[in-house]
């Protein structure tokens, strides 16, 4: 059998190589010459100088294939379509395309238009739906407590949460053939009821944690009482001088019998807008206990062992840093500099420099203000 060539010799020819073979011919170098400089062969050579000679240029033509049935002006109504409603699929734009036009394009078609132009589907970001009151009260919360600056490490910030026993966010992928859909290893199982899991409660300030809170079944006003505030908040509280209690406004959080207790026993609410867990540092605490349970290797099988996994993951010294930067990044959100900030915590300037820069490198926050 004859031996195969190399796949270099069935490679387009770039445009400097056409260049190149352009200028050793007009140097009086031979085909077989040329050929062996550019290490090409001899017919290619011919073959880019007989276009150079008849048609004076050297670009490829255009291939054979068919012609694109839309212009570049239907190409621009496409993506105005696409952008006047971002949900729609692309069979529903194409249905929507053939009534306006009269011409009928596939779904692939209309894929292919808008990945020309920069249209790409991506997973959305999703929020809390805000009223106009929640936006009044959130920037009247936010110019009240500007301008904070010690009152920050007095604050605890509590939450409940809850951790899945499996847990599946929708944007897992699977890479397979076609005919492997049914295969053991590309299949993902969940429940199609509510999926067995842990609720916990937890608070955090700037320099403690207090201890993870197992909750079993519904939580009630009575209950967040019983097991809740009595056995854990307040001591924790007591034993921060002119700590600040904050919570959201859950039912069992905002109850008659709820308030009552918070003033016989003395403790300082921090106010609090309605929809706006966003605004709280804990919910990144959770993240990161929920990030780590994600990666553990070992299989859990149980509530009980999640409960296990959780409890340990919160007891890590990792988290009492992450907590620290937590609450210094409120502070640069607030409006203060590194240096008033650096006052505030009692660290030094450079240190607090280092955290913000590594904090706002891995959540992508960027401030064209110097530091201090």
């Amino acid at each position: 059998m004859p031996r195969r060539r190399k796949r270099a010799r069935f490679e387009q020819l770039t445009e400097f190589e056409r260049g190149r073979i352009i200028g050793l011919r007009e140097a009086g170098l031979s085909y077989r010459a040329v050929a062996s400089r550019v290490q090409r062969n001899s017919s290619t050579v011919m073959r880019v100088w007989k276009q150079w000679t008849d048609e004076c240029r050297t670009t490829r033509k255009s291939g054979s294939g068919p012609r694109n049935v839309t212009s570049a002006r239907d190409d621009r109504h496409l993506v105005r379509m696409a952008r006047t409603d971002r949900t729609a699929s692309s069979r529903q734009l194409a249905a929507l395309w053939s009534i306006a036009t009269g011409v009928s394009l596939c779904a692939s078609s209309i894929r292919r238009r808008l990945l020309q132009c920069g249209l790409r589907a991506r997973t959305p970001l999703y929020r809390i739906p805000l009223t106009h009151d929640h936006r009044r009260l959130r920037l009247q919360w936010a110019n009240q407590h500007r301008d904070w600056r010690a009152d920050w490490q007095h604050v605890v910030f509590s939450d409940e949460s809850r951790f899945n026993l499996w847990y599946h966010d929708g944007r897992i992928r699977v890479r397979r053939y076609a005919g492997e859909r049914h295969l053991p290893e590309c299949i993902i199982e969940r429940h199609s009821g509510r999926t067995p899991g842990v609720m916990v409660w937890g608070a955090i300030a700037y320099h403690r944690r207090s201890q993870l809170l197992r909750i079993v079944g519904n939580l009630n006003s009575n209950r967040y009482i019983r097991e809740v505030l009595q056995p854990e908040a307040v001591p924790f509280l007591q034993s921060l001088p002119g700590a600040v209690f904050q919570q959201d406004n859950a039912r069992p959080h905002t109850a008659r019998i709820v308030k009552s207790f918070f003033a016989a026993q003395q403790v300082q609410l921090l106010p609090w807008p309605a929809c706006s867990p966003d605004m709280s540092p804990i919910e990144h605490v959770w993240d990161v206990i929920g990030r780590r349970l994600a990666r553990d290797p070992r299989p859990v099988a149980s509530a009980d062992e999640l409960w296990l996994c959780a409890a340990m993951n919160a007891k890590r010294k990792e988290t009492l840093p992450e907590i620290r930067k937590l609450v210094i990044n409120l502070h640069i959100e607030r409006g203060k500099s590194i240096r008033e900030t650096a006052e505030t915590v009692n660290l030094s300037h450079s240190t607090v420099f280092n955290i913000i820069k590594r904090y706002r490198k891995n959540h992508l926050i960027q401030d064209k203000r110097r530091p201090g």
